[in-house]
């Protein structure tokens, strides 16, 4: 028995497999395109650990995703795979476009044809995961009750339209050929390994440099942040008990405003790393033009996953944040590495001369 798990390198799905191998001694083969965000040292605990296989492609490619099924014969695939920045969507929407949409559909088509060939009672057991966001509902106002699953989709970047497309599609393969899929919903996520890009590591990562804090606009945007290992837990719970072509949503209960984050990591940090000059991290804030389109306010509402699966975050934002903030003040050289993309420099030598198995 063994798992697919695809965009395994990135920062939730590498957590997941760190998270599955530490509670599960059922091999992950773990397919990433190894772009940007996704960083091979995250995983470098599991190096020379033979329930753990990393292949370099991308699920686009028919070939070596039919090759990887015949191969290892997994009873799920859970997919993680995609191009999931914002702003990234707005200055370059074709790469959005191409691995979560047409990328998608390649995956669907390999996963049934591989499902289709299977004897009847691993057929039955055979589940395909997709991991989606909650930016595929649109925007909230303030006193809107939060997203639950029977809300429309309303994406409004070029990202949330790429990733409800691809909800839209794994639906279509259930409805249509029978492929048994779950997907789940998830809210912001934090915590170790978070590419720093996004706001919860970039904050800490310019803070400890004496850079800028850029908060957009006037910081009120409000958004459901879930620790990424809550998350973990709710996506095994599903590939486990989910019931077939249902949508969970996956939420923290943590509604915040991105001023109110900043806030945070800089009290966090005023306790666990004081600047050398005494003055508090906060003078580091500095508000930049909001960008287009931005969401005012995302919330889930996760009690069909409690309800039906028994599944309730394990952290508070509290603890989440704090344990969260400690993890990048622990792992500077990981942050470094990022950085200067000496990680890709390791990707490139790695996989120059290596056919895939």
């Amino acid at each position: 028995m063994s798992i697919l798990v695809t965009g395994g390198a990135g920062f939730i799905g590498a957590n997941f497999c760190l998270d599955w191998l530490a509670q599960s001694n059922e091999p992950v083969i773990n397919l990433d395109k190894l772009t940007y965000a996704g960083n091979p040292e995250t995983l470098q605990s599991l190096q020379g650990d033979t329930r753990h296989t990393l292949v370099q492609g991308d699920i686009g490619d028919t070939a070596l995703v039919t090759q990887l099924l015949a191969q290892h014969q997994p009873r799920a695939v859970v997919n993680f795979a995609a191009e999931s920045h914002v702003d990234r969507s707005i200055h370059g929407p074709g790469e959005f476009i191409q691995t979560n949409i047409v990328g998608t559909f390649h995956l669907l088509e390999s996963v049934r044809g591989y499902w289709m060939g299977l004897p009847a009672d691993q057929k039955a057991a055979f589940r395909f995961l997709h991991v989606s966001t909650d930016e595929v509902y649109g925007s909230l106002a303030k006193d809107d009750p939060a997203f639950t699953e029977a809300n429309h989709i309303e994406p409004n970047s070029p990202y949330s339209a790429s990733k409800a497309a691809s909800d839209h599609l794994v639906r279509a393969w259930h409805h249509t050929y029978g492929l048994p899929v779950l997907t789940t919903n998830c809210s912001n996520n934090y915590g170790p390994y978070h590419f720093p890009e996004k706001l919860i590591p970039l904050m800490i990562v310019n803070a400890l440099a004496g850079k800028n804090l850029p908060v957009y606009g006037d910081g009120q945007q409000i958004r459901d942040w879930l620790y990424v290992k809550d998350h973990c837990s709710a996506i095994r719970r599903v590939l486990e008990a989910g019931r077939l072509g249902e949508t969970y949503n996956v939420g923290g209960w943590n509604e915040k405003a991105n001023l109110e984050i900043v806030h945070t990591v800089c009290s966090l940090l005023d306790e666990l790393r004081p600047r050398a000059d005494g003055k508090p991290y906060k003078e580091q804030i500095t508000y930049v033009t909001d960008r287009p389109g931005h969401d005012r306010r995302y919330a889930i509402d996760a009690r069909k996953l409690e309800r039906e699966l028994g599944w309730k975050p394990a952290e508070t934002f509290e603890t989440g944040i704090r344990k969260t903030v400690q993890w990048y003040l622990d792992n500077p050289d990981w942050v470094a590495h990022v950085q200067s993309g000496a990680y890709r420099e390791w990707v490139q030598k790695q996989y120059a001369s290596t056919d895939h198995p």
